[in-house]
């Protein structure tokens, strides 16, 4: 009879509604709760429930529950919380730990902030923008040796394009260049962009594998296959053949040196190098073939862009022309796009539909923006879900369908950061790199490097070929 107790107790059978708890949706199977209606249309399924039980529900997930809360204006509990009461670590450990194999006994989350703030920002990410302009010429612009090669067309389906441009670059950003040699700086340029194309090719295989492997549902040819690739990337950017490099950037350097002064083993380090090189690029590539689709898709935004480039590049004292020198584009200029930082917005509030979530590690009290209280559990979660109650809602950005490149910009040309609910001002307009501790610490290098990348794109010659309907 124990047993069955603990079983039911484990499945939530005797889980009910507290008094001053929200509204409890436990779903209709045991345990699994709503996590197939979830897994296949998140933003529909809750959708469903914010119109059955309001904007603050819990619900059961795989055996976990969560609450969200799906008040904008009450975002700011989510992400303002301290550790001591909502904690995300614990689970970021155990997803590294299952699909990298790699673990950190430390809880060393300050080295990462310390190195993120210093290099991938402010006077840090100037210093790396000189590299990432020379690997995306490197990248991009190598076959422009000659007449007749400015004259040809290179014919690539966009999401290969984009994604492969991006990935190549940040990899040789963040990881080093070969150094010349005995056959001088265009060997070395040339060994660049064939180890950073297989490298490219080597890690689709293995994002492709990841859902799998967090959700612990691969099959064993899967396991194979991502121990393969693991082993592959870990001989790739081990600290061995960081040493063979040069122009390493300082945020990997830096982070590295962190991890060998706590006493972790170099095999180890290999991995990390590996978790650092899957979370600086997994989205980055998406995001670029996104930004180029709506650039190519509405000649008013690609027209806008182009006109902002040349404006920057003119007082510069530079310009684009058929044949010319490349342009060099600083960090000052790159700063002075508001017209492409809106349509970078914009792509990131269609397109990033991701919910966020933090353990809720005491029972706590959740103070609502308008006055409402709820009880939360210890051992729950918490979570948001900003695409549906932000993104999309059509009170704080109309029409929120549509793609409008000039929605986060002011009449006057300056970058618009005020948007409401209610009348009230919210603190978030968009929420696509998480939020509080756990927000994205390489945004800035991410948002800075598609500016470059768009800019590079905007001043050379781009069309759709026969399909392009289908896009």
């Amino acid at each position: 009879i124990f047993l069955v107790l603990r079983g039911l107790y484990l499945l939530g059978a005797f889980r009910q509604q507290r008094p001053g708890e929200p509204p409890l949706d436990k779903g209709p199977i045991p345990w699994l709760g709503h996590v197939l209606e979830c897994r296949r249309n998140t933003h529909k399924f809750l959708e469903r429930m914010r119109k059955k039980h309001g904007d603050v529900f819990t619900i059961q997930l795989g055996g976990f529950y969560f609450t969200f809360l799906q008040d904008p204006l009450s975002f700011g509990v989510f992400a303002q919380e301290s550790r001591e009461k909502l904690d995300y670590v614990k689970f970021a450990k155990q997803m590294v730990r299952q699909v990298f194999s790699f673990s950190d006994i430390s809880d060393d989350l300050k080295s990462l902030q310390v190195a993120s703030t210093k290099h991938l920002k402010g006077e840090g990410l100037k210093v790396l923008n000189e590299a990432i302009s020379s690997n995306l010429q490197n990248v991009m612009l190598h076959k422009l040796g000659s007449d007749s090669d400015r004259m040809s067309w290179n014919e690539d389906s966009l999401i290969m394009y984009s994604y492969n441009v991006v990935f190549r670059a940040g990899y040789l950003t963040l990881f080093g260049n070969e150094p010349p040699s005995e056959g001088g700086e265009e060997e070395a340029k040339a060994k660049d962009r064939v180890e950073s194309q297989d490298l490219f090719f080597e890690f689709r295989k293995y994002n492709r594998l990841v859902p799998d492997l967090a959700r612990g549902t691969s099959s064993l040819s899967q396991r194979w296959e991502a121990e393969r690739l693991k082993a592959h990337f870990w001989k790739a950017l081990s600290v061995q053949k960081m040493k063979t490099k040069e122009n390493i950037s300082r945020w990997v350097w830096d982070l590295k040196q962190a991890k060998e002064e706590n006493g972790m083993e170099e095999s180890m380090i290999d991995r990390y190098m590996f978790v650092l090189l899957w979370a600086s690029q997994t989205n980055t590539g998406p995001t670029s073939f996104w930004v180029l689709l709506f650039l190519m898709k509405h000649p008013d935004a690609m027209a806008a862009v182009k006109q902002e480039v040349d404006d920057v590049l003119r007082q510069s004292g530079q310009s684009v022309q058929p044949g010319g020198p490349l342009v060099d584009l600083t960090s000052e200029m790159l700063l002075k796009t508001p017209i492409l930082d809106s349509i970078v917005m914009e792509t990131l509030r269609l397109t990033v539909a991701l919910f966020y979530f933090r353990d809720v590690k005491e029972d706590m009290t959740v103070n609502m923006a308008d006055g409402r209280q709820y009880s939360i559990r210890k051992g729950d979660r918490i979570s948001v879900f900003p695409y549906s109650a932000l993104h999309i809602d059509p009170e704080i950005h109309p029409d929120p369908q549509s793609f409008k490149y000039n929605r986060f910009l002011n009449p006057d040309g300056t970058r618009k950061t005020d948007f409401y609910k209610g009348g009230t001002k919210l603190k978030f307009a968009t929420m696509p790199w998480g939020a509080g501790v756990s927000m994205c610490p390489g945004r800035f290098f991410a948002a800075h490097f598609q500016r470059s990348k768009s800019t590079g794109v905007s001043r050379t010659f781009c069309d759709f070929g026969e399909g392009s309907q289908t896009v």
